[in-house]
């Protein structure tokens, strides 16, 4: 889809904002039975992925890398390297949102929240109906402290998202937990697109305030 750019050892994805969100248009009008999941790092995914393996992999098997923080995208400058604009999971989600909003009749889509303290996904599902009505959250779950390693949550959690088979999987997790999850579940995960996207329920509940552009 796109070019792409070596940065910190990392392969991301030179795209701006409309590019990203047709992508992901695409993967959700046109799914090939797996879940294509985008990953957006900051200078402190950075950091963490010069040793952590797991991530490495993570990174290597995801369908779009997104320069999210403002130094990742000044480092790649510096370099030489050509990103067009960064683009934050936290501002992709709401855009994805507003494309379907804008084009209700054609593109209804259907959204399961993953992740954040218990009630905020709830409380982001209402500020979404209430400011995207063509946004169906068909789900939503915040899992327990340590639910990774449990098999038998993680086999519950997916037979929640099977039973509602979102378009796409908002997963809200933190690094790298939710890049990690997604990475070994991702044979298992009923929804075309997942986006790790760090604190975006948190942002879309009212609980945290966005960053100042500046």
């Amino acid at each position: 889809m796109s070019n792409t750019v070596r940065l910190f050892g990392m392969k991301l994805d030179a795209v701006r904002m409309p590019e990203a969100i047709g992508q992901l248009v695409h993967w959700v009008h046109n799914p090939d039975g797996r879940c294509r999941y985008v990953v957006t790092p900051n200078v402190d995914h950075a950091v963490m992925f010069q040793e952590h393996i797991g991530l490495q992999r993570a990174y290597i098997d995801a369908s779009l890398v997104l320069a999210d923080g403002f130094p990742v995208l000044a480092a790649a400058r510096l370099l030489g390297r050509k990103i067009p604009e960064r683009v934050p999971g936290s501002d992709l989600v709401p855009a994805l949102f507003e494309m379907a909003n804008a084009k209700s009749t054609s593109f209804p889509l259907r959204v399961f929240l993953l992740g954040a303290a218990p009630g905020v996904a709830d409380r982001a599902a209402e500020n979404i109906r209430q400011r995207w009505p063509a946004v169906s959250v068909v789900g939503t779950y915040s899992p327990p402290l340590g639910f990774e390693k449990n098999q038998r949550e993680n086999a519950a959690i997916l037979e929640r998202i099977a039973a509602v088979r979102p378009d796409v999987l908002v997963v809200g997790l933190g690094a790298p937990k939710q890049e990690l999850w997604v990475h070994t579940h991702r044979q298992q995960i009923a929804a075309p697109v997942a986006l790790c996207v760090g604190a975006t329920i948190d942002f879309l509940a009212g609980e945290k305030p966005r960053a100042p552009i500046w």
